[in-house]
């Protein structure tokens, strides 16, 4: 059966550069990626897969090895950099955009914790993108975890990937005079906080600081992602990882 989560040809392609062998298989690889993606989509449990697919337990062994091994967020890596050269800019971006958006999760996931100020028991992720929208980098942490501490452990995974990288903005979370100095000695970027505007009740919408709300609309697009079902942190980060690449996909083969 043919699912709207299904690679096309064209998309196919794409994803075949990285993944597909010579190796004579009962199911092939491209089936194996579109189980994973169906998964992504639609929030279904792995065991509760559609039967047309191969069964669950195979699609669930290529997906952790795939995590494990590292190859999903070198295809997402990969994908951002030809889609940045495919609108025009350059491979590194040279302003970034930070925020963090806290999820509840399921009973199975260790690694979780209270986020008092958006009472959310759970976990946090925080994203930071160019101004494309696209993930330059991703922490998944317990909610518990503070806006600053968790900015700068996302800075540090982040450091000297992006050589281009000149400021990074973020919202009044990650505010304090000593904090914005001692991330810009260690990082060698502005770091600026964007202020609301005095006077003006209600929501306001913020330059450039949308492009990263937009990102976590995009996330929630697919329903794994709506709460953090995941056991581990890493398991999550693959998964919003793979979110990004069926945009890109998409982008990419249009």
């Amino acid at each position: 059966m043919s699912y709207e989560t299904n690679l096309t040809d064209a998309r196919w392609k794409i994803i075949a550069e990285f993944i597909e062998d010579q190796r004579k298989r009962k199911y092939s690889l491209r089936t194996i990626i579109n189980a994973i993606l169906y998964v992504v989509k639609t929030g279904c449990q792995w065991r509760y897969l559609p039967r047309d697919f191969p069964k669950w337990q195979l699609v669930y062994y290529y997906f952790r090895k795939y995590e494990a091994t590292g190859l999903i967020e070198i295809i997402h890596d990969t994908l951002r950099e030809k889609v940045r050269i495919k609108k025009g800019k350059e491979i590194s971006p040279s302003l970034g955009l930070i925020d963090s958006q806290s999820v509840k999760t399921a009973s199975v996931t260790t690694e979780k914790g209270i986020d008092a100020n958006k009472k959310v028991i759970g976990r946090k992720r925080f994203v930071l993108t160019d101004t494309l929208g696209l993930m330059i980098g991703v922490l998944v942490v317990a909610a518990n975890v503070g806006e600053r501490i968790g900015a700068e452990t996302l800075f540090n995974q982040s450091k000297g990937k992006y050589p281009r990288l000149r400021k990074v903005l973020a919202d009044q979370g990650f505010n304090g005079a000593e904090y914005v100095t001692r991330i810009q000695n260690l990082f060698g970027f502005v770091f600026e906080i964007v202020n609301k505007v005095l006077g003006v009740g209600g929501f306001q919408v913020q330059p450039k600081r949308w492009i990263v709300e937009r990102t976590f609309g995009w996330l929630v697009w697919n329903r794994r992602l709506v709460k953090d079902y995941e056991e581990n942190t890493e398991v999550s980060k693959a998964f919003i990882q793979l979110a990004m690449i069926r945009i890109m996909l998409k982008q990419l083969a249009s």
